[in-house]
């Protein structure tokens, strides 16, 4: 190829780059361009928070009132407290007796907000419970309603969230009673222990099973109740007959001897049929009749 012809060339293909270049900047520079004239999109900015949060205020028939404002914000103290209780009293389990305090503040100021007039003669139930898709505070409240109800903790509290029920104070005197023998004792062989310690643990065992029976047992005490069966018997290898296992024995060895006594009266019934088969007086007519034929004959 000719000298003049190679330049020519060269000059074409610098010419494309060039202009290829040039469309690449001005549709980054438009394309810049609309980001920043964009309606929908701004970019962010230092200082601009401030114009952000414009966007929570909106026209008064729409904002909650003061009173409904100030209840959302009990509500919420109320239900940290609640929960800042539970999770110390996870384990041991004692959100009943540590935490019903709290949890009856709770149901308080989520009746005022449910109910259909307020102490201010003013209903918040439309605007906090009902004001969103996702009810917020109904599914907050019912979370620790459900946790409340599965821990049967009406079973350990009197009404009006005051205080424990007395059988309850009772089983809490009694396990701690049971809790001091054990630490008394815990130091080196637990044989004396297991002596020791083997009648206020009676005590204790029958008075969870009164309690299990009249269903007045909450979570408090049936994991106490575990814990300390956990101790007495894995931790310090105790036991102890249970009286009601004699009155079971008993009646396991009655049904065990029962079809021996059952067998032995129906032999003895018919050895006694078998005697009677011959009885005295058919015997004496038989031999009456047999002389009377040989008379007969004779």
């Amino acid at each position: 190829m000719p000298l003049y012809q190679q330049n020519t060339l060269l000059a074409v293909l610098l010419s494309y780059i060039y202009a290829t270049a040039s469309s690449e900047e001005a549709n980054v520079t438009l394309s810049a361009s609309a980001v920043v004239n964009s309606p929908v999109f701004k970019p962010a900015e230092v200082g601009s928070s401030a114009s952000l949060r414009l966007l929570s205020t909106f026209p008064g028939d729409l904002e909650i009132s003061d009173y409904c404002s100030e209840l959302l914000r009990i509500f919420g103290e109320r239900y940290v407290a609640y929960v800042n209780c539970l999770v110390p009293s996870a384990r041991p389990v004692k959100v009943c007796q540590n935490c019903f305090a709290s949890y009856g503040s709770l149901v308080t100021t989520y009746a005022n907000i449910s109910s259909e007039m307020g102490p201010a003669n003013e209903s918040c139930r439309d605007s906090l419970l009902r004001g969103d898709r996702l009810m917020i505070i109904y599914l907050l409240f019912n979370n620790l309603k459900d946790l409340w109800i599965k821990s049967a903790c009406d079973n350990c509290i009197v009404d009006g969230f005051q205080n424990l029920t007395d059988d309850s104070l009772y089983f809490i005197s009694t396990l701690n009673q049971t809790l001091s023998c054990f630490e008394r004792y815990q130091q080196g062989n637990h044989t004396e222990l297991c002596t020791n310690c083997k009648s206020v643990y009676r005590s204790l065992n029958e008075l969870y099973s009164s309690m299990e029976k009249n269903q007045t047992l909450c979570i408090d005490i049936e994991d106490g109740m575990n814990m300390t069966r956990r101790l007495w018997s894995k931790n310090f290898n105790c036991s102890f007959p249970r009286e009601e296992t004699v009155p079971v024995i008993a009646v396991s060895s009655f049904m065990l001897f029962l079809p021996i006594i059952f067998y032995l009266s129906s032999f003895l019934h018919s050895e006694q049929k078998k005697r009677k088969l011959i009885h005295p007086k058919r015997a004496k007519s038989y031999t009456s009749s047999l002389m009377n034929i040989q008379d007969k004959q004779s």
